[in-house]
């Protein structure tokens, strides 16, 4: 094939639950906007592999958190790491689009560098916030940085590293009828949740390793919450990395009005009053619909332990809150996150009085903070230059 007529090639390692829709858009805008032939393939999701994508590894499986998951799951990830390898070896992309996951990707970086690859990172590693001497080290590895956040482009730009900042990508899914409150009062009705009813989300996480951690304890919550307030409806939402059926296998038989969700995430969301949220892009879902929430993290100790010594450089781990630098909701890390801790400040929320309508108020504040509409185009464009037929 000549280069005139070979088509597009570009690495694609998406192994987040929010990284798979960012890159999945892309491959849409790709396709049906530029028109260009893409050969895509990586890491990435079932929505991904639908558009197209070749997948040497499945984010479903290698979206692991924590020291004790990774080491469980390191043969999987050794081997998808080789198997990338010798893909590019086979057939060097255009360049190589690689999303968050960052101890994974910084290593692959190192070695796509060695192979001549342009490497450009979409969704930075929370470098400013933990292992800031990381930063250094990805000087030389990165060709392009794209960015979600403001702060994070001033920090790049401190460090001399190219860097755009793009805005977030989450604002494009944001469309009009999804904050219609009428539709939305429709759609709560079919599950039974109608007049003054009060619908408490879970959301326990997109990992295995977060359910382990988060989804026995919010079901502890829900179950205290209940036994004070009998009015109070459940729905546990669930991930894009999970189907139904296997949540389902993981609840023991309950005694509580609750429902088990699964759709799209804002529109899970916003049938939603107040919701328990781990940690994570879950929680900048849930403040964009403006619903109250509390946030919480449990990992294994081992992990939490390194995490409380490395991470010096926020105040905040709730990236709602470090959206708007201040303590918007509350979070709760490891034993903090108690059933009876917890507990008490879903309960505060579930009142739906004053602080709950001054959270909700200060949540309607959060899109201004992500910047404009039409992230994805502005990532498409600034890879642009990095395409070799144009």
């Amino acid at each position: 094939m000549t280069e005139s007529t070979r088509s597009s090639r570009v690495l694609v390692v998406a192994a987040e639950a929010s990284s798979t829709l960012y890159a999945k858009r892309l491959l849409e805008h790709w396709k049906s906007v530029e028109g260009r032939e893409v050969d895509a393939f990586g890491i990435g999701s079932e929505d991904m592999v639908d558009q197209g994508f070749h997948a040497l590894g499945r984010s479903e499986d290698l979206a692991v958190v924590g020291v004790q998951e990774v080491l469980k799951h390191f043969p999987l990830i050794r081997r998808t790491f080789h198997a990338i390898l010798d893909e590019v070896d086979r057939e060097p992309p255009d360049f190589a689009l690689l999303l968050d996951y960052p101890d994974f990707n910084l290593r692959l970086a190192k070695k796509l560098k060695q192979r001549g690859v342009k490497v450009v990172y979409y969704i930075s590693p929370q470098v400013w916030a933990w292992r800031t001497h990381r930063v250094e080290k990805m000087k030389p590895l990165i060709d392009k940085m794209l960015v979600l956040f403001p702060f994070e482009k001033a920090f790049y730009d401190k460090h001399q590293i190219d860097c755009d900042f793009v805005g977030h990508p989450l604002l494009d899914e944001i469309s009009n009828d999804l904050l219609d409150q009428k539709s939305i009062e429709v759609e709560r009705s079919k599950f039974g949740v109608v007049g003054q009813s009060l619908l408490v989300g879970l959301m326990p996480g997109s990992r295995n390793s977060e359910l382990k951690h988060h989804l026995q304890t919010q079901l502890e919550v829900a179950k205290a919450m209940y036994s004070e307030n009998s009015n109070l409806q459940f729905a546990l939402l669930v991930a894009p990395t999970f189907e139904k059926e296997q949540i389902q296998d993981l609840l023991p038989g309950i005694d509580l009005p609750m429902i088990l969700l699964k759709d799209e995430p804002f529109k899970m969301i916003r049938l939603c009053d107040v919701i328990l949220t781990a940690s994570g892009t879950a929680t900048l879902l849930v403040g964009l619909m403006a619903k109250p929430m509390v946030i919480m993290y449990k990992m294994n100790a081992l992990t939490a332990l390194i995490a409380k010594r490395f991470v010096t450089h926020t105040k905040y781990f709730g990236m709602i809150n470090l959206i708007f630098d201040k303590l918007v909701v509350p979070e709760l890390f490891q034993e903090q996150a108690s059933v009876q801790n917890l507990k008490e400040h879903m309960l505060k929320y579930a009142r739906k009085g004053d602080l709950w309508q001054a959270t909700h108020q200060e949540l309607l504040k959060a899109q201004e903070r992500l910047g404009d509409k039409g992230a994805t185009l502005r990532v498409a464009k600034a890879l642009a230059p990095f395409w070799k037929n144009g």
